[in-house]
């Protein structure tokens, strides 16, 4: 195993860089004038002047000479190796660092020069020493995965999200510090990124025979299943556009997410926990590692928990303090996070363990070293989910609207210019909508918004009023030549709505999105940004292989309860609108009875059977499944059936196929 000379040679460059200001400033001159009449067409473009102007004046805003985040993202470096590219039993690669080489160069004019920095840090990989007898992988995938040294073995944080992942990063341990059996699994909370490794770490086997606990915190088997699986098709789409992986790694595609590089594409296996974490306070003490656990339910995720290590007096924040802003509303979709709440238990963190604590590590990002430098560290965390949570409910009682106060909130300039509270994943605008959403929903109290007319057909009546398409677009262009890419993206995207094979429309709204792109901070923005260009550019992808492998285990782990949530979701109900009955259904293998009663093909249930069934439903749960999939053959396998036996046709009928690549930026 070679040190790995990209990590110690680039990080030498950019520190270099960093610390010169001026060094991107000649890359960025000559940016003044008028733009060159915009040819539209479907190729992607560079950075305009404007966009490398304001690219140019990041460098005047924030303090590069400040290096301390660097310095915490390379300490502790044991080794990594040359290059970086896990692939899957099939040859396909699922994650890699080699892709992202050029990051060793400094800045290019296509990105927000911050954003860039971030990238930098999360692209130094490797095993690294926290402090005695605690290791982490970093950049093996979108999170870190922790090893900790037990008497006779290791217990393992957050197995990350692809086996494929886990397995190269425990060879890498086991390689550099020993074998050893693997005495518990800890998963900090429900999100897949932290789970979906395991099996590259253990197999149900080995937790089943050798007793290995796999700790979680309350709540957490069932945000799994809510997540994964009730809106998982379209959260799993709509992650393509967050996490880029629909995008190239290069100057103009692809950089960090703030939290890591990106998403693994790689297998996602499932275990079900053993052990729950009921109570802050709680200690387990595992192969003489003692471990006392600070629950923190509705922060980063709704299931959630830190980990004290007092014989170490290291302290693991799961994801609630990272190198970056975080989300209250995540790109992708999920439930609203409580503001308030995180900043509450982060603060909680501190009364509990502030005093005493002498390293603090995490899920994403790098450790931080020193009391008085975790204490800041945990302090300006909290305070700014705490100004956006709190700032936006002034506003809203003042009267304004989502939109308004996401364009009016800043955070204040002290904590603005903090290098880990910058807004490379979370942002202040969407995190304040969030806010918004969480307190007083989608509706603004404006009736104009009511009963809103679709997009498509309001973008008819949008081009029939302003008049030709052709006008809008040369006013368009003219805009775009100004900078305001913003609402030309916003305009054309009308045009795009209004009639989807208008390419020149397509190729102008593209452009303006790459632009906005170039210029954010943010990577899940920038991604999302330049994954709407690619699509508007090429049509919606349809490739299988920008979409991670799930072996279906998530599923396979819900109950009769979720399964039947489930089906109702799945059942078309419109479509279904004439189908009323009753069934008794009867759950074998688990010795369940549920009554399931469809009205106007709206499926609801309760427990125990009733005396005025139209039918007798017995199966297995795996019948469920086949309910789900519409598979005859296997539903005449698991189901006997009694009574009307026509009724489960009738409603496989209604059940529907969901379409992973849906559109996104057109209709």
């Amino acid at each position: 195993m070679k040190k790995k000379r990209g990590v110690v040679s680039g990080r030498r460059a950019f520190e270099t860089a960093i610390l010169t200001i001026s060094l991107s400033v000649s890359m960025l001159t000559g940016c003044s004038g008028q733009e060159e009449s915009l040819k539209l067409t479907e190729e992607s473009k560079g950075a305009t002047n404007i966009t490398k102007e304001i690219n140019k004046s990041v460098y005047d805003k924030l303090d590069f000479d400040d290096t301390a985040e660097v310095e915490n993202a390379g300490k502790g470096l044991i080794t990594a190796p040359e290059e970086l590219e896990i692939t899957n039993e099939d040859g396909k690669v699922i994650w890699s660092q080699k892709a992202y080489s050029f990051l060793e160069e400094d800045a290019a004019d296509t990105s927000n020069p911050s954003l860039w920095r971030n990238a930098q840090l999360n692209h130094i990989y490797g095993l690294f020493e926290v402090m005695n007898g605690i290791y982490q992988v970093r950049g093996y995938d979108m999170a870190n995965i922790t090893f900790i040294k037990s008497d006779n073995g290791w217990i393992v944080f957050d197995p990350l999200m692809s086996v494929e992942c886990s397995t190269a990063a425990k060879q890498l341990v086991f390689e550099q510090l020993g074998e050893g059996p693997i005495k518990a699994v800890v998963i900090s909370h429900s999100h897949v990124d932290h789970y979906g490794g395991i099996k590259g770490i253990v197999s149900e086997e080995e937790v089943e025979e050798n007793n290995i606990p796999i700790i979680v915190p309350e709540g957490y088997e069932e945000e799994v299943v809510s997540e994964n699986v009730y809106s998982g098709t379209a959260m799993g789409r709509r992650a393509n556009y967050q996490y880029g992986t629909m995008l190239e790694k290069s100057k103009k595609d692809s950089l960090s997410i703030g939290i890591g590089m990106g998403q693994s594409t790689g297998t996602v296996s499932y275990i079900s926990p053993t052990k729950i974490i009921k109570r802050t306070g709680q200690v387990l003490t595992i192969d003489g590692v003692k471990m006392e656990f600070q629950l923190t339910p509705g922060t980063e995720a709704p299931a959630e928990m830190n980990t004290w290590f007092p014989q170490k007096k290291a302290l693991w924040m799961a994801e609630n303090c990272t190198g970056t802003l975080h989300n209250l509303y995540t790109l992708r979709g999920a439930q609203v996070r409580d503001g308030n709440a995180w900043a509450f238990y982060l603060m909680e963190t501190l009364s509990l363990y502030g005093d005493q604590v002498e390293t603090v590590f995490q899920s994403h990002n790098w450790p931080h070293w020193g009391k008085d430098t975790i204490q800041e560290y945990i302090t300006n965390t909290a305070a700014v989910y705490k100004f956006i949570n709190d700032q936006t409910l002034m506003y809203i009682n003042q009267g304004y609207t989502e939109t308004e106060i996401a364009n009016k909130i800043q955070l204040p300039e002290e904590l603005a210019r903090v290098w880990y509270t910058r807004q490379y994943y979370g942002t202040v605008s969407h995190d304040a909508k969030a806010v918004y959403q969480r307190y007083m929903g989608w509706y603004d109290a404006n009736p104009i918004h009511l009963a809103e007319l679709t997009p498509t057909d309001s973008a008819k009546k949008y081009v029939e009023y302003m008049g030709d398409a052709e006008e809008i677009l040369k006013k368009a262009k003219a805009d775009f030549d100004k900078g305001e890419y913003q609402w030309v993206a916003e305009i054309t995207n009308v045009l795009v709505y209004a009639d989807p094979k208008n390419t020149q429309a397509r190729y102008l709204c593209a452009d303006a999105l790459e632009q906005l792109g170039y210029q954010a901070e943010s990577g899940a923005w920038r991604n999302a940004y330049l994954s709407g260009a690619k699509e508007l550019r090429d049509g919606t992808v349809k490739d299988p292989d920008y979409r991670a492998s799930s072996s279906g285990e998530t599923r396979a782990k819900m109950t009769t309860k979720m399964m039947l949530d489930y089906i109702g979701i799945c059942l078309d109900s419109n479509q279904a609108s004439d189908l009323n009955f009753t069934v008794n259904l009867v759950v074998s293998d688990f010795g369940e009875e549920y009554t399931l009663i469809v009205r106007s093909g709206i499926l609801m249930y309760q427990k125990g059977k009733t005396d005025h069934a139209d039918a007798t439903w017995t199966m297995p749960k795996a019948g469920l499944f086949a309910i789900i999939s519409k598979d005859s053959k296997m539903q005449a396998e698991q189901i006997q059936q009694s009574g009307d036996k026509a009724l489960l046709e009738k409603m496989s009928e209604n059940i529907m196929s969901f379409d992973f690549f849906f559109n996104i930026v057109e209709p």
